[in-house]
């Protein structure tokens, strides 16, 4: 199991974030530090809290403390960082990434990112099989980000199929071998 290592988890508004929760826990427990950039939709399925408690550190949402003017470096983040895992990687986040928008905090450090990035997607059936989403995994992998592919299952629509994130245990066990 990876110890020691300075993970960094960039959270998207999917309802897949609530496993966030359990991969801190997992990550935390084999004695890896964690800091957490949500994207700011992602509060609508887990709250900052949570995962702050979790990961111990401070949650990240925006470039800077809109009272105190504080700056949220999204340099010093990725520079921090030994590894980047993105999950849930939303279809939005995902197109976003792979054409080099920045309009979030999450985004920025992705571009200032030096470290491993890992990919764990997690959206509905006919998202995920789109040709958009699978065109921007490909350049997402062309561009040697670790994509983690999406499992089958039942989804949060009610469908059936591909597009389910990987487990927390599955994805923790899939950065012990790619970190190692």
């Amino acid at each position: 199991m990876i110890s020691d290592k300075k993970i960094l988890l960039g959270v998207c508004g999917g309802i897949a974030a609530y496993k966030t929760a359990y991969i801190i826990r997992l990550l935390v427990k084999a004695g890896n530090a964690v800091k957490v950039i949500m994207t700011p939709e992602s509060h609508q399925f887990i709250t900052p809290l949570s995962l702050a408690t979790l990961s111990k550190n401070p949650v990240y949402t925006e470039s800077h403390d809109p009272q105190t003017g504080k700056w949220n470096s999204h340099i010093e983040l990725a520079e921090w960082a030994d590894a980047f895992l993105v999950a849930p990687a939303t279809a939005n986040t995902l197109a976003k990434m792979a054409h080099g928008i920045a309009d979030n905090l999450l985004l920025t450090t992705y571009l200032s990112a030096t470290c491993p990035v890992i990919l764990a997607p997690a959206m509905d059936l006919n998202m995920y099989k789109h040709p958009s989403t699978r065109t921007n995994l490909e350049i997402l992998q062309s561009r040697g980000n670790i994509i983690i592919p999406a499992t089958e299952g039942e989804l949060a629509s009610g469908l059936c199929g591909e597009g389910r994130m990987a487990e927390p245990e599955d994805i923790v066990v899939f950065l012990n071998k790619h970190l190692k």
